[in-house]
């Protein structure tokens, strides 16, 4: 999640943002939530373990379309160190992210620095159009400690099946400072991805991780949390989500690219959000 989410449960009170990547071998152990765990390890994951999880069809509000990807080139994968994060209502936060078919040391640098920003900002996990680098890439750390828990990297992710089950948390998300509220998600997923050195894999998650990954999922399709609040929800942040739009005016001297306003119109007018 961007600020990740605060998604916070009365004793999380952390951001959420994407993570990182590890040089050891994986099993599904590495996503059980170790909030208290005194050794850090990045690791790369591997197709080793195989899951159960029901087949149930994966959909989006938005953002999800059978178009080609686009493959990112050298310079789309450029960056300035220290990273900073992109707040609300920046375009790039909106873009259709490119897949990585280049794995490198340049690949590995961004990792370490995404890490370093998602830590620096209090955030649990951390995907790459929130640091300005519109590529599918996402890390995170559901102990949300530097030194603690387990970091993962992941590279070009894609929703296989998730639980019927849902369950609504309160989130928040480091591009959109100071603001949390409910949204629903499915417990569980099966996930496909490519670890910091190309490696596909298949894997499992389940309770906070599950939720961290659809957080930062999200931000790699375009869509952003508040994209997935009922009407009631999003109108108890409405005056801090206009806020970010005034401060974004004030700070580039162009008009915010979009409007909660104008969306919450069209949202009404074609029953967008609807779950």
């Amino acid at each position: 999640m961007a600020r990740a989410t605060c998604l916070c449960s009365s004793s999380l009170s952390r951001s959420l943002l994407p993570v990182l990547y590890h040089r050891t071998t994986l099993s599904s152990s590495v996503f059980r939530q170790n909030r208290f765990g005194s050794t850090v390890r990045r690791r790369y994951f591997t197709n080793q373990t195989r899951f159960h999880v029901a087949p149930v069809q994966a959909k989006a509000k938005r953002g999800l379309t059978s178009k080609p990807e686009e493959v990112a080139s050298v310079e789309d994968l450029q960056f300035e160190a220290p990273l900073k994060i992109v707040e609300y209502p920046d375009p790039k936060l909106r873009v259709r992210n490119k897949r990585i078919e280049t794995f490198d040391d340049n690949l590995k640098k961004l990792v370490d620095e995404m890490f370093k920003v998602m830590y620096k900002t209090d955030g649990y996990g951390l995907s790459a159009p929130q640091v300005g680098v519109n590529v599918q890439l996402m890390v995170f750390n559901p102990a949300g400690e530097e030194g603690e828990g387990q970091e993962i990297v992941l590279v070009n992710p894609k929703v296989n099946k998730y639980s019927k089950k849902t369950r609504l948390f309160n989130e928040g998300c480091l591009s959109f400072p100071g603001i949390y509220a409910d949204v629903e998600r499915p417990e569980s997923l099966k996930i496909d991805a490519q670890d910091v050195n190309g490696a596909r894999f298949t894997v499992d998650m389940s309770g906070f991780t599950a939720r961290i990954f659809q957080h930062e999922f999200d931000h790699l399709q375009g869509i952003l949390f508040f994209d997935r609040m009922t009407e009631e929800v999003l109108d108890s942040i409405l005056v801090e989500l206009k806020a970010l739009e005034k401060k974004y005016e004030q700070k580039t001297g162009l008009p915010s690219p979009e409007k909660i306003e104008t969306r919450k119109r069209r949202k009404a007018a074609v029953g967008f959000g609807k779950s």
